[in-house]
This record gives structure tokens, C-alpha cells and sequence, in this order.
């Protein structure tokens, strides 16, 4: 039995207020138990901050410069992620090639090519974009090289039979059918990207959210830390649930089913015509009345 859209929404707000109410409890009282609760500021602590910060000029200036920093970062690991991905996936030589030394730039965190970034760049503004990209590249990589790979090879067969070239292929057959591991890619590389430039910006920033909580932090503001602490994450779910809107939108060619809970499948059950009471006389009927038929012909053959 799903629920209806009213009262999921009302559940979840009330889970959120629930959430904030205990915060607020916890606070207010000083609760020292194995946390301690007394060094963290209130609810309302937080909302007198954040409406501070609302009134100020260098509130937006923040967020457009980390939102700036993270959208292209983010482009660039898109388009060189699906890119690399499908070369990789569709290419041995590409993958002797690139294969190797992917895979071994992959398991460094990005946050660890900070030092690299100041090097190698001459600004920091443009170390903190690769250091966004990097962070967002591998996970687009590795999803799109997996979903390329998964594909059915008869549709490729299928295609080229038809007189398609490699194009045709490409266009027709791999990136559609590769799309929805793509966009499974791109839901977790804009949560890491965000991760990654948060920190970024608190090492080598001048300016973004990153940057400001870590000034808050360093001068004992802790309510704005928090506002940061919040700030980056409605950010982060903005960004992520539009990336999974725009996927929900270019693959809706997928059947879609509906989730129950427990792990099984809505099926919609075969709903079975009325029939009338003649009617299922005259069905029982018939198939009697042909046994009898059949028994009198076997008999007279018998006889016979």
C-alpha cells in the first residue's frame, strides 16, 4: 500500500521539525552525556545567524562564487568523463593507453591534489575548478565505461547490418542505451564534487561557502558555521536532485515500475471481464456434452 503525495510530504517535514526539535532540546538544556551538546549553538542561535548572513552583501557573493566553481568543474568532468569512458570502454588501444594511469590518479583523493593545483596553476581559482573537475571525472568514468560495456552487443550487430557506420553507432546505440548508467555517474560525482570544493576553498579560497566557514570556525563564530554547514548542504541536494530530474528526463523511453517496500515489484493485476451466469452454464456445458460425443464414438467403434 504506497502513500499518497500529501501525506509523504507531511511525513517528512514532520521527521525534519522532529530533527530540529531535538536539536533544540539538547542545546537549550546543555545536555553533557557522552556528546556534548552544550558547545553546540541553538536552533534559534543558528536562525538569528542566518538571517545576519541573508542581509549581507558577502552572503551572495559566496554562494555565486561556489556555485560558479562547482558548475564548471562539474561541466569539464561531464564532458571528459563520458567521453573518456566510452574511448576506454570501446577502444583496447585506449585502454592499454589510459587504463593504467587511471587507475592509479583514481584512488587519490582530490582533496590531496590541492598542492598539485597550486603548482601547476596560476591562480587559485583555476586550481580550485580541477580540483572540482578531478573529483567529479572518475565516478563519471567508471559508470559510463561499465554501462558501455553492458551493452547488448545484437543492437551494435543490428545497426551495422543496416549499413550504420561507427557514428551511427555511437549516436544510435551506445549513448542512448549507456544514458542511464551515465546519469547514475553524474548523481555521485556532483555530491563529491561539492565535498571537494569545500575543502578546496577552505585551503586555497578567497571567497565561497568553503572559505567563510572556515573564517567562522578560526574567529569562534560557531552559528556560522553552521549556516555554512546548511548552506552546502541545500546546495548539494539542489544540485544533485536536478541532475536526477534532467536524467529522469532524457531516459523516459526506461519502463518505470513501482517501488514497494520489501523489495518487490508492483504488478498491476489482470482484471478478469464479467461473466454471466448463462454464459458459465453454457461453457461447463459444452465441454460435457463434447466427453458424452466422444465416449459414443469410441464405444461404436468398438463394436464395430
Amino acid at each position: 500500500m504506497t502513500r499518497r503525495p500529501l501525506a509523504r510530504y507531511a511525513l517528512r517535514t514532520a521527521s525534519l521539525a522532529a530533527f530540529l526539535g531535538l536539536w533544540q532540546v539538547l542545546t537549550s538544556l546543555n545536555v553533557d552525556l557522552w556528546l556534548r551538546f552544550s558547545q553546540f549553538p541553538t536552533v534559534t542561535d543558528v536562525a538569528r545567524a542566518f538571517a545576519g548572513r541573508l542581509s549581507g552583501g558577502d552572503y551572495w557573493t559566496d554562494l555565486t562564487d561556489s556555485l560558479t566553481r562547482i558548475l564548471t568543474g562539474f561541466a569539464l568532468a561531464a564532458v571528459l568523463g563520458v567521453a573518456a569512458g566510452v574511448l576506454v570502454a570501446r577502444s583496447g588501444l585506449a585502454e592499454d593507453l589510459l587504463g593504467p594511469v587511471l587507475e592509479v590518479i583514481r584512488p587519490i583523493p582530490a582533496i590531496a591534489l590541492v598542492p598539485v593545483a597550486i603548482l601547476l596553476f596560476p591562480s587559485n581559482e583555476q586550481g580550485i575548478v580541477f580540483i572540482t573537475c578531478t573529483a567529479a571525472f572518475f565516478p563519471v568514468l567508471v559508470s559510463t565505461r561499465h554501462a558501455v560495456r553492458a551493452l547488448t552487443p545484437v543492437w551494435e550487430e543490428a545497426v551495422r547490418t543496416m549499413g550504420g557506420g561507427r557514428l551511427r553507432i555511437l549516436g544510435s546505440v551506445v549513448l542512448p542505451g549507456a544514458l542511464p548508467g551515465i546519469f547514475g555517474g553524474l548523481s555521485v560525482g556532483i555530491g563529491v564534487s561539492w565535498i571537494c570544493v569545500i575543502s578546496a576553498e577552505m585551503i586555497s579560497g578567497q571567497y565561497g561557502v568553503g572559505y567563510r566557514t572556515w573564517q567562522d570556525y578560526t574567529v569562534v563564530n560557531y552559528p556560522g558555521v553552521f549556516v555554512g554547514m546548511v548552506t552546502i548542504g541545500v546546495l548539494g541536494w539542489v544540485t544533485s536532485t536536478a541532475v536526477e530530474l534532467l536524467g529522469r528526463r532524457l531516459t523516459r523511453w526506461l519502463p518505470r515500475t513501482s517501488y514497494v517496500p520489501g523489495g518487490r515489484t508492483r504488478v498491476p493485476r489482470p482484471v478478469a471481464a464479467p461473466v454471466r451466469a448463462d454464459s458459465d452454464s453454457q461453457h461447463q456445458a459444452q465441454p460435457e456434452q463434447q466427453g458424452q460425443k466422444n465416449t459414443e464414438e469410441a464405444r461404436d467403434e468398438h463394436l464395430v
